[in-house]
């Protein structure tokens, strides 16, 4: 009697059912993420564009730099949205150096400017023949080998007081060549500026006025085309001194800039748009020895 082999069949396993998406969770971490960004954008340090020539040639349109939000305290400007109305006063206020350059959101307004602080609380402000005087004497500049800013789409040269110095270079390329006259205030702090020596620029007259309390006065660097504490509101300008709590920041370094010829929808454009020479250009001041009374 043979012995007959008895074949088992062992059921397939059934397929393990997919997890489910907790979109609820993924929400929630996600709202978090957004929240962190925005505190620290608001409460630490924010990323910053420039879009005008007025900071020229200290900043030129198409820079990205890095503005921290800490040194001055913290107001209804220091917000990423500029959703809060105004409110006097600051949160571990400090006033900024004459030099800084900062941010700040006119009163009324959404969008952010940036300049340099010229004046403080009690100083005396005044621009004679487009030399600027602090507290009766006027601030020290020297002339400096003119600013070749190479043109291109962001920097096209080809307005206003800067057309007439666009020129061609020794290598046969196209350059902004701007006259560069360098201020030192009383404290030793040292940076450029851009004078084109325009007969009629109304910003080369003004005042004297008295800085007042809690407000700060501030220029643009590219002095022939900055809309600043010189100018009223109806010419695009902030109408004299600012209120301490419209500032928002202090810039502080370059991180990269642009030519303007990048395309969102071209990755390669975004590296060959680059303009390597400006990463990490440091925003503060130099200080030298101050100028002698």
């Amino acid at each position: 009697m043979s012995e007959t082999d008895t074949a088992t069949t062992t059921p397939a396993a059934e397929p393990k059912p997919k997890d489910k998406v907790d979109w609820k969770t993924e929400v929630r971490g996600l709202a978090w993420l957004v929240l962190a960004v925005l505190g620290f954008w608001t409460f630490v340090a924010k990323p910053f564009y420039i879009p005008s020539e007025s900071m020229m040639p200290t900043l030129i349109k198409g820079d990205r730099l890095v503005v921290s939000k800490y040194p001055y305290g913290w107001s209804y400007a220091s917000s990423f949205w500029h959703v809060i109305p105004f409110v006097h006063g600051r949160l571990f206020g400090h006033m900024p150096e004459r030099g800084d350059v900062v941010i700040l959101t006119p009163t009324g307004e959404s969008s952010d400017y940036i300049k340099r602080v010229i004046g403080l609380p009690g100083d005396t402000i005044e621009v004679r023949g487009g030399v600027v005087w602090l507290n009766g004497k006027p601030i020290p500049r020297v002339a400096e080998k003119p600013a070749m800013i190479p043109v291109d789409a962001n920097v096209p040269c080809d307005r206003g007081f800067e057309a007439a110095h666009r020129t061609t270079g020794p290598d046969g390329k196209l350059y902004c060549e701007l006259p560069v006259f360098r201020e030192t205030l009383p404290s030793g702090r040292t940076y450029d500026t851009i004078d084109l020596g325009v007969d009629a620029s109304p910003g080369d007259e003004y005042g004297p006025i008295t800085v007042p309390a809690d407000t700060v006065f501030v220029m643009g660097d590219n002095r022939d085309e900055s809309a600043d504490s010189r100018y009223p509101v109806e010419e695009l300008g902030l109408g004299g001194p600012v209120p301490w709590e419209n500032l928002g920041g202090r810039a502080e370094f370059i991180t990269h800039s642009y030519d303007g010829t990048g395309e969102i929808w071209n990755p390669i454009s975004w590296f060959t748009a680059l303009r390597a020479h400006r990463t990490g250009i440091n925003l503060h001041p130099a200080r030298v020895a101050p100028p002698k009374p």
